[in-house]
């Protein structure tokens, strides 16, 4: 479980927390919805340890966050297959292209990919990452119906083992996927 506790955060005189307190369960998929704006990606930040709160803590025994963020973050240098193997080897990878319906674009570039082919290989190299919370900020944006079905299917699994937190504004996404949902 994560445990956030009276937290504060403020981008200079911009305040996006004050006394904000959640906690999301294990093993479950947590939606956190909000208008734009609102500090859904800065909670998340705030989560992963990449901005520190001004008051508050955040309780976790998760050691290893993976993140699918609203950008795809791809190094261009590196195809898919190399893109994924960052995180992990080889093998790891192929079974994540493979899940995520990109076995054949393994040697492919990011500039020869889509939008959805793009999000599905940040998809699969936070998921060949592992760790005990899977984060996704936005990240079925591009993805068509019948892959993001796949998809889905694939997150549910996850959340047998995990902690999921699941970034978005569209409703459908939140209704086939979350077991809870946060408005901040």
């Amino acid at each position: 479980m994560i445990e956030i506790k009276n937290l504060s955060f403020s981008f200079g005189d911009k305040v996006i927390f004050d006394d904000f307190s959640l906690k999301i369960p294990d093993k479950s998929v947590t939606a956190i919805t909000g208008k734009s704006g609102c500090g859904k990606t800065t909670l998340i930040n705030l989560i992963c340890g990449l901005l520190k709160a001004d008051k508050g803590e955040i309780v976790s025994k998760a050691e290893k966050y993976a993140v699918v963020f609203q950008e795809d973050r791809l190094l261009p240098w590196y195809t898919v297959k190399e893109n994924i193997s960052t995180v992990s080897d080889g093998e790891t990878a192929d079974l994540w292209l493979k899940k995520v319906g990109l076995s054949d674009s393994a040697d492919l570039y990011p500039s020869q990919l889509s939008g959805g082919m793009k999000r599905r290989t940040a998809l699969a190299r936070a998921l060949a990452y592992g760790g005990e919370v899977l984060i996704l900020d936005e990240a079925f944006n591009g993805v068509d119906e019948e892959t993001k079905t796949i998809l889905i299917d694939i997150i549910r699994e996850q959340a047998t083992e995990k902690a999921v937190i699941l970034i978005s504004h569209n409703s459908d996404e939140i209704q086939r996927l979350a077991d809870r949902v946060e408005q901040i």
